[in-house]
């Protein structure tokens, strides 16, 4: 018997995304992508694509089973979210492709005029860092619509990438800095800061 899709929508703590939860398992477990135009969307994710039809949507973040859409700021919530949600909605229970493979990782070259992104050694931590943020801080942070991702540990630093809702949010700093830099802290005395590098 078919389940009826439900979407709802729900406020994240950056005033400019919402998140749009959905019954069904969008992507795999673990899996997140995102996308900041149609261009980056194109020939990986139909929806996406098609989402950036509408004017006002500026970057669209999907995991597990929600998607977060960061507006742009010249239309209010209320005129749009609804219009939104019976999207998502309608495309999920048509059984429409919401992606049909992931995007390659960017790539270091892009980065920041040429000034390419650090590299990151091994160290003998990253996999202790990585099952202290899959088990504590990936939950929360897919809970308000984004995403974490380790990018490497050097001097006592460790050095994540926020995604969806969590990036450019005033309160990710503070997640960053008091909840998930004591977390480690805690765990791993070796680890001095947390900082989180801008994709």
């Amino acid at each position: 018997m078919n389940v009826p899709v439900t979407v709802y929508a729900e406020m994240t703590p950056n005033p400019s995304t919402m998140k749009f939860v959905a019954n069904k398992y969008l992507l795999l477990t673990g899996d997140s992508v995102e996308f900041s135009s149609m261009t980056d969307a194109k020939g990986f994710s139909p929806m996406a694509e098609e989402l950036f039809n509408f004017p006002f949507v500026k970057n669209v973040f999907m995991a597990a089973n929600f998607i977060t859409i960061t507006k742009t700021d010249n239309v209010p919530w209320d005129f749009i979210s609804m219009e939104l949600r019976e999207f998502v909605k309608g495309w999920i229970t048509d059984g429409k492709d919401v992606l049909i493979q992931m995007p390659a990782p960017k790539t270091v070259i892009e980065a920041t005029e040429d000034k390419p992104k650090k590299e990151y050694l091994p160290s003998e931590y990253d996999d202790a860092i990585k099952s202290l943020l899959d088990e504590y801080v990936r939950p929360a942070v897919e809970n308000d619509g984004g995403a974490i991702d380790f990018r490497g540990f050097d001097n006592g630093v460790v050095t994540v990438v926020m995604r969806g809702s969590c990036a450019g949010c005033p309160s990710s700093t503070m997640t960053l800095k008091g909840g998930i830099e004591n977390l480690l802290k805690s765990h791993l005395p070796e680890v001095t800061e947390v900082v989180a590098e801008n994709e």
